[in-house]
């Protein structure tokens, strides 16, 4: 089963350097619906942040990989948690290796992080 992560931890995550990846920054995939990203999102700070719904995971898999091999820290965000937690484990299942779920999804992120990101 792939990690949880819990927002309190979000930051040494974050700023942990991970000699393989491919790029310097962690990625932060959130795979919430279009309507939800206006919603509420977060901003990319110290990561890269990528929006690809749940259901795009599988055709975009491949350029994740090629994007960013399959050792780059990857954290995956949704409204609660749930839906994350599923890619995450997909994601895990297909060889990527350094992957988290963001436990209590944007909804945690609000509360705990940032709150001005509206509640939904």
């Amino acid at each position: 089963m792939t990690p949880q992560l819990d927002l309190s931890g979000f930051t040494e995550w974050r700023d942990t350097p991970n000699p393989n990846a491919s790029a310097s920054l962690p990625l932060v995939i959130d795979v919430r619906e279009p309507w939800e990203l206006q919603t509420a999102s977060v901003e990319p700070d110290g990561f890269t942040l990528v929006h690809i719904p749940m259901r795009e995971i599988p055709q975009r898999i491949a350029g994740l990989r090629d994007t960013y091999g399959t050792a780059h820290p990857i954290a995956c965000l949704c409204h609660h948690g749930m839906r994350s937690m599923q890619v995450a484990n997909y994601l895990t299942q297909s060889g990527f290796t350094e992957v988290v779920n963001l436990q209590g999804g944007i909804d945690a992120w609000s509360r705990q992080v940032d709150a001005a990101i509206p509640l939904y």
